[in-house]
């Protein structure tokens, strides 16, 4: 089944391109459009009084989209600003420690670029004590971090639910949430890579005691402009790395006076874009007119992933390691391929108007919606001449 045709814009705009690399930049939908549209023309027709409507519409309407999805039940929980990386900041920040130490973190070698370049750079600087579990071998990692995490007091323990080099999968969420506390340790869960990838990412019955980093940018897509955080209530009441919105509800404060949403607003920021909000909104309506869901489209990229797998049998692909083999159950939207020759395949490739991605010697090839049969033979067939 192909669902090229919602994504007409962005594939006839380079024809000749084959986009492996749904799990990078994910293409936009020509939903995406309508709604970067409608955010121009609100701000044409409401002008100071669009932001009655962002703030009173649009913001509730996706925060109520993100909080079904990743299965918290709990939109008031939700709050966005540009990236992920602003919300690191903020958790950082904000997270208890005691004041003659450095904040201690744990988390793994697996982490994405934001997260990994600020910790070692708080590193440096004696801000953090930092202790980093290898992700391999990756069948027991969730065993090595979690005896990590019960050996010595932490205040911060971030862990991505999928690890963006690998394609593995986190699974042990349930036994971080036991140890999270208001007063420490704080967990965070990068969800980057699982947010409308994986079904009901973070369970009502562990939310309330979890953070939770997303974004509209890969499998959303929704583009750039989009993080996302879930704040379990009760954690960090007055985060001291503030903008004004954190008090938007309550303008009328006493001057001198610092007032703090009681929701997730608390982490709020300050003035924003708000176009991505409304990429999003028009992407989610777009979904469930097609009657597509993260389940729907988890399989349809499954019966892809394993096609692909046949057909590169019989290319140079087939002398790499697969570091996330297809078993059936939760699964990356890429695979992650390990070879000495990853970043000269991913090179050759380019030069074939293909898109992959490459990560130190990984080549990862991500699957979406607009592919269909047609565009893994094509793959395989240029990957015959690797």
């Amino acid at each position: 089944m192909s669902f090229k045709h919602l994504f007409s814009r962005a594939l006839g705009a380079a024809p000749g391109r084959l986009h492996m690399a749904a799990h990078s930049h994910h293409l936009w939908p020509d939903a995406s459009r309508d709604g970067q549209i409608e955010c121009w023309d609100d701000a044409a027709r409401l002008a100071d009084r669009k932001w009655d409507k962002v703030m009173g519409e649009v913001w509730p309407a996706a925060q109520a989209e993100v909080a079904a999805e990743i299965g918290s039940a709990r939109p008031d929980a939700i709050v966005f600003a540009a990236n992920t990386h602003d919300f690191l900041i903020r958790i950082a920040a904000a997270c208890p420690r005691q004041a003659w130490r450095p904040l201690r973190i744990l988390t793994t070698d697996g982490e994405f670029h934001s997260a990994r370049r600020q910790f070692r750079r708080w590193m440096e600087t004696g801000e953090v004590a930092l202790k980093i579990i290898p992700a391999e071998p990756f069948d027991t990692l969730g065993e090595r971090f979690l005896t990590a995490a019960g050996c010595q007091p932490f205040d911060l323990i971030l862990v991505s639910q999928l690890l963006f080099g690998s394609g593995r999968l986190f699974d042990d969420l349930a036994p971080l949430a036991k140890l999270a506390s208001p007063d420490g340790p704080w967990v965070v869960v990068d969800g980057y890579h699982s947010f409308m990838a994986v079904e009901a990412p973070l369970p009502a019955t562990i939310a309330d005691r979890l953070f939770y980093l997303g974004g509209g940018y890969k499998y959303a897509m929704s583009g750039e402009g989009m993080g996302l955080l879930h704040a379990p209530p009760g954690f960090g009441p007055r985060p001291p790395i503030t903008g004004w919105y954190a008090e938007f509800e309550d303008l009328t404060l006493a001057p001198g006076m610092i007032g703090y949403a009681p929701d997730a607003m608390r982490f709020m920021g300050a003035t924003f874009d708000p176009s991505a909000l409304y990429r999003f909104l028009a992407v989610r309506r777009m979904l469930a007119a097609e009657g597509l869901s993260t389940a729907t489209i988890s399989a349809h990229v499954a019966g892809l992933q394993a096609r692909l797998l046949d057909a590169i049998s019989v290319t140079p692909l087939a002398s790499a390691e697969l570091l996330n083999p297809l078993d059936g159950g939760p699964h990356a939207r890429f695979l992650a391929f390990r070879s000495p020759q990853a970043a000269a395949w991913q090179e050759a490739l380019m030069e074939r108007q293909c898109v992959t991605d490459v990560r130190g010697d990984v080549l990862r090839i991500g699957l979406g919606l607009y592919h269909d049969a047609a565009d893994v033979d094509r793959f395989a067939h240029l990957a015959k001449s690797l």
